[in-house]
């Protein structure tokens, strides 16, 4: 998993193999949402709409929209409101301005019910422009009103000083009538910009005719987040984590999966893989933490492909006779050996179950079979006894009359760490690991008719004969 994409059949997987857990998450998921929205009231939002007219600047329009919220209209639409334990303090969080386009300020208005917030809407916006008017008239009685009388003064020496140059001017072509020409033009100039700034100083032209845009709309429905909102995002999110969270633990599993890093973890050789049909590996823990993860459906891997379906019994046997044919080849002569099964792994130990039968030997009681007896004729098969080992302080038994071990176990199941403690384990007991056997679990096939028989299709163990003499 660590070095595959991720995919969406990685997610379908999940879904598919960890529903019941999901299921609960999304449940619980959806409770925190509900219990979020008990703790926050439901909200109501409208706006009220005051018009600017003129032309107004970008910077200006922020100018108003800062006012609109400023402490002063807010404390003056809450006495306005008089609403009892709410204060201009508490309104200044409910109340946000902002420009719209056609020089529109929108004032926005939130409470718990679609009453007050029409009506706070509709008190700061009249506050606001009772208060920006009345900045402009202030403005007008001193500043603006000193401007024009100013500027008429100046009309009047303007043109009294241009009808006493005209009257000294020579009326000849002369350099001195030419001057008088040119000074009389000038302040004729001035006297038209004076004029200019007088009109565009008039109180009719200015930008304080603000006003509101009829009364605000009563809102039909909560400000989000909604409590609906609130419990599919709560769903949604315990979702989202839960597959995140298997994603993540798949990506940082150290699990060995391939034949080449079990081979070279364990320091031995691959003799085969071996098909273990309707077998699951589920912690044998008895506690109670192990019976809620069978209850949620969590004993059990996802992160591992699907079984494919098992061929028939006659070609699973198959597959462990040329195993069992491989140990062979690998011993110089017959012995017995241990069969190594981390303790855990049930695929692995139906496998090692199966493949001491094939070798004539006893699995349960680690006694042998006709093969071990004195009087038998092995002609060189080895015997095979299965030993559990413990991954987490594993220990072999010493070397005795068994001289070798085969480790049986299953792929995705163990790192390389606990690999290599199982290789130290039997080397520290001096036993050479002569092979490495794989156990791949796979899906049952149908169930066979009734009318066929079951000796016709499945033919006599080839390996039983030669190694019992005919008596299996």
């Amino acid at each position: 998993m660590s070095d595959e994409s991720i995919r969406l059949v990685t997610i379908g997987r999940i879904v598919r193999r960890r529903r019941r857990l999901l299921i609960i998450l999304v449940v619980v998921g959806a409770l925190v949402g509900y219990g979020t929205s008990l703790l926050f009231p439901p909200r109501y939002t409208t706006s009220a709409s005051v018009l600017l007219p003129g032309a107004w600047e970008e910077r200006e329009l922020l100018t108003q929209t800062q006012i609109a919220t400023s402490s002063v209209v807010v404390d003056r639409a809450a006495a306005k409101l008089d609403w009892a334990g709410v204060g201009g303090s508490e309104l200044r969080d409910q109340v946000s301005a902002k420009a719209a386009e056609g020089n529109i300020v929108k004032i926005s208005g939130t409470a718990d019910t679609p009453e007050r917030a029409q009506r706070l809407s509709d008190q700061v916006a009249q506050q606001f422009v009772t208060f920006a008017g009345r900045i402009a008239g202030d403005s007008l009685d001193t500043e603006e009103a000193e401007q024009p009388e100013a500027l008429r003064q100046m009309v009047v020496r303007t043109s009294r000083r241009i009808t006493e140059l005209a009257d000294a001017a020579d009326p000849g072509r002369t350099v001195e009538s030419v001057q008088t020409r040119t000074e009389l033009a000038k302040l004729r100039t001035a006297l038209q910009e004076a004029v200019n700034k007088l009109d565009e100083s008039d109180p009719a032209a200015n930008k304080a005719g603000m006003v509101v845009m009829g009364p605000a709309a009563r809102p039909s429905g909560e400000a989000p987040p909604t409590r609906t909102q609130l419990v599919a995002g709560g769903a949604l999110l315990f979702f989202l984590l839960a597959v995140i969270g298997h994603l993540t633990a798949a990506r940082t599993n150290r699990r060995l999966r391939t034949e080449p890093e079990i081979a070279a973890a364990l320091g031995s050789t691959l003799l085969g893989t071996v098909d273990v049909p309707g077998a699951r590996n589920r912690p044998k823990d008895r506690g109670a933490w192990a019976r809620i993860r069978r209850l949620l459906g969590a004993d059990v891997r996802w992160d591992t492909p699907t079984p494919r379906t098992s061929g028939d019994e006659a070609g699973r046997q198959l597959r462990y006779r040329r195993v069992y044919a491989r140990l062979q080849d690998q011993l110089p002569a017959a012995r017995r050996l241990l069969v190594l099964v981390p303790d855990g792994d049930e695929t692995a130990r139906r496998a090692a179950g199966q493949l001491a039968a094939e070798a004539g030997t006893d699995p349960s009681s680690g006694s042998s079979g006709s093969l071990g007896s004195p009087g038998s004729s092995n002609r060189g098969y080895p015997l095979l006894r299965v030993v559990g080992i413990s991954v987490s302080r594993p220990m072999v038994p010493d070397r005795g009359t068994e001289s070798g071990a085969l480790v049986v176990l299953s792929a995705g199941s163990w790192t390389a760490g606990e690999l290599a403690g199982i290789a130290e384990a039997c080397a520290d007991a001096k036993h050479e690991v002569v092979g490495i056997v794989l156990a791949d679990p796979v899906l049952d096939r149908p169930t066979r008719s009734a009318d066929r028989p079951r000796d016709a299709a499945t033919p006599a163990l080839a390996v039983g004969d030669n190694v019992t003499g005919g008596a299996r």
